[in-house]
């Protein structure tokens, strides 16, 4: 037999043959080899790929199924009968001005990517600005460094060596927390015949003012020295609330004024912690305290909220304050030396952020900040994505309205000119109007198109790596928050159509800009403090004041006006378009992604499809009552 043959036995019914092949290289036997080896094989991968395609489909019909009953239901129950036609109709306008932008940047994005053009020159800036802040933070940390003030300050035996302390309270409707904060600032430990509280109310509803009337009413019994103002002509918002005020003829005789939201409860060390930082520093105008927030593990939202503003206080205010002795005032929970406010031109109507006004102003006047990174007041996080909405369109219109009015004033102010570059390119166009600019349009509008157009790529670092480091830079401050991480980042751009919305609105001084809607309050703070107010209470032995604290609430006062039943109201769902059309545009990318085999591309356009899917329906927070 040759060395190259092979015996095959073929058995039949009564018979034996044999067949010898020569060469096993023969193209005859490997066909034959191949048929008998992979038809049994072929078959099995038949049925499993039949089988993935199956679950596939079962998986994307129920999900398709679940997402469309969703939204049947919130459509059916959204209230839309309050909404503007001309505000929806302007809302598209925007929406296609937008996509139209965004086009025509991705355009230039085509033409540098052929040229080899690096024009992602922001989102560096960006990350250089983050990474120098927390540098700025770790070396104080380090160094242990902070404001300080001598313990022998004042004398406590003798009251007539405190400086008289005016504290403001302006309100607005505030039904839910404003007992709490008339009773935080009345408990202040400061001599009584040197502090005096303005509770400031513009509220138009005639009950609400009763009963604010009966609270400081019930703290003058008590020997406080408390008054209670409120406005005829309601103009100006807070600005106008607080200009009102300072118009008094008592004001002169004040040195410093505290001003505390509706919704904010210093502890009754505060003034001792802060005004003694004005002794012997002529040229200190102002220090801020930090926020600190009851709610921020009520929900999702409140721990998203609370991983932006532990960054901007731990961080940027911080440093800021520290090797800048600038940053924009908060609004609330600071003391203001008088003489400050007077020479800055006072409060001023112009703009939705009357805060970050006056600070510039002082700024550009030489005044100097400090700001308290120990000292902290409690307060209250927006709850529902509505509010916080609202909130945040008003934090970002208004800074662009002032950058428009203040640039000519910054430019001849006699500051230097590093700080005329910090205001005007990072605390103005950095901070304010690039990155919301950047964010939106790079992840919402460019990214989803570039997966229609196959010569438009954008890096992985660009989508992957340098937002997760950003994301990672501002949750340091707060631990506890890492493993929201992803959240946070999908947060984060979801949140940049907003901002993106208001910073435009406000550059461009069109309508929404100078909308003002009063941050919506549960008054959960009072809640938390209600044990607490108890003890102290019990304390003093009085029992009359308990029994007032506890059965003449608010609620139940405005019961006993009203005489009728309390009406429970329903909670009602919205439905946020523009959220919608950007969920809509990066799903219907992340199928084309998924189909072109992108990658990391797929994912992030799937779940970021999903996040304004979820904003949009209303499935973050709690739902507007």
């Amino acid at each position: 037999m040759a060395p190259n043959s092979v015996t095959i036995a073929t058995d039949k019914a009564n018979d034996f043959s044999l067949l010898q092949v020569h060469d096993l290289d023969s193209p005859i036997f490997q066909e034959k080899q191949k048929k008998s080896a992979s038809t049994k094989q072929f078959t099995w991968v038949i049925l499993l790929k039949l089988h993935k395609l199956v679950t596939c489909l079962t998986w994307l019909t129920n999900g398709l199924k679940s997402m469309f009953s969703l939204v049947k239901k919130r459509v059916s129950l959204s209230d839309i009968a309050d909404e503007n036609p001309k505000n929806t109709t302007r809302l598209y306008r925007f929406i296609k001005f937008f996509l139209a932008l965004s086009i025509l940047a991705l355009v230039v994005e085509i033409i540098a990517h052929f040229n080899q053009w690096n024009l992602l020159v922001f989102q560096p800036w960006e990350s250089l600005d983050r990474l120098v802040l927390c540098v700025g933070c770790f070396w104080i940390k380090y160094k242990k460094l902070k404001p300080t003030f001598d313990d022998d300050v004042y004398d406590v035996e003798d009251p007539l060596s405190f400086p008289m302390v005016l504290v403001q309270i302006p309100m607005c409707n505030e039904r839910e927390v404003y007992s709490q904060s008339i009773g935080a600032a009345c408990e202040l430990d400061w001599p009584k015949d040197r502090i005096l509280v303005q509770v400031l109310d513009d509220s138009d509803d005639p009950n609400l003012q009763m009963l604010i009337k009966d609270e400081v009413s019930s703290w003058k019994e008590k020997g406080v020295n408390i008054v209670y103002r409120h406005r005829l002509i309601r103009t100006g918002y807070k600005a106008g609330n607080l200009k009102s005020a300072m118009s008094c003829d008592y004001v002169k005789d004040y040195e410093f004024v505290a001003i505390f939201d509706a919704d904010f409860q210093p502890n009754p060390d505060y003034l001792k912690l802060t005004i003694p930082h004005f002794k012997g520093k002529p040229e200190l105008g102002l220090v801020q305290a930090r926020w600190s927030y009851v709610n921020k593990d009520e929900n999702l939202l409140t721990r998203l909220q609370n991983i932006n503003l532990c960054f901007h206080f731990e961080v940027e205010q911080q440093v800021n304050g520290h090797f800048l002795n600038f940053f924009g005032f908060n609004g609330t929970a600071g003391v203001w030396r008088i003489e400050a406010l007077e020479d800055s031109g006072g409060w001023l109507e112009r703009t939705t952020v009357e805060d970050m006004d006056i600070a510039v102003r002082a700024h550009l006047n030489g005044w100097k900040f400090i700001y308290l990174n120990d000292v902290k007041v409690l307060c209250e996080l927006p709850e529902s994505y509505e509010a916080y909405k609202k909130q945040q369109h008003r934090w970002h219109s208004g800074p662009m309205q002032l950058f428009r009015l203040c640039l000519p004033a910054v430019i001849s102010s006699k500051i230097s000119i590093w700080k005329k570059a910090n205001l005007i390119f990072l605390f103005f166009l950095l901070r304010k109007l690039i990155l919301p600019f950047y964010s939106f349009t790079l992840f919402c509008i460019i990214l989803p198109l570039t997966m229609f157009i196959p010569e438009a790529e954008l890096p992985l670092w660009v989508i992957c790596y340098v937002p997760i480091v950003m994301s990672f830079i501002n949750i340091l401050p707060s631990p506890k928050s890492v493993p929201f991480l992803v959240p946070y980042l999908l947060f984060e751009n979801t949140m940049s159509v907003t901002k993106f919305n208001a910073m435009v609105s406000g550059l461009f001084q069109l309508g929404s800009a100078y909308e003002w809607v009063v941050t919506k309050k549960t008054g959960r703070s009072s809640e938390s403090d209600l044990f607490a107010l108890a003890e102290r209470e019990s304390k003093s032995s009085n029992e009359d004041k308990l029994h007032r604290r506890h059965s003449e609430s608010g609620l139940e006062l405005l019961g006993k006006l009203q005489k009728s039943e309390v009406i429970v109201k329903k909670k009602r769902n919205k439905l946020y378009r523009k959220e919608l059309a950007l969920a809509f545009l990066l799903l219907t990318a992340s199928a084309r992604s998924l189909l072109s085999e992108h990658g990391v591309h797929f994912y992030f356009l799937l779940f970021q499809g999903l996040s304004f899917l979820v904003m949009g329906l209303d499935l973050i927070g709690e739902q507007v009552s």
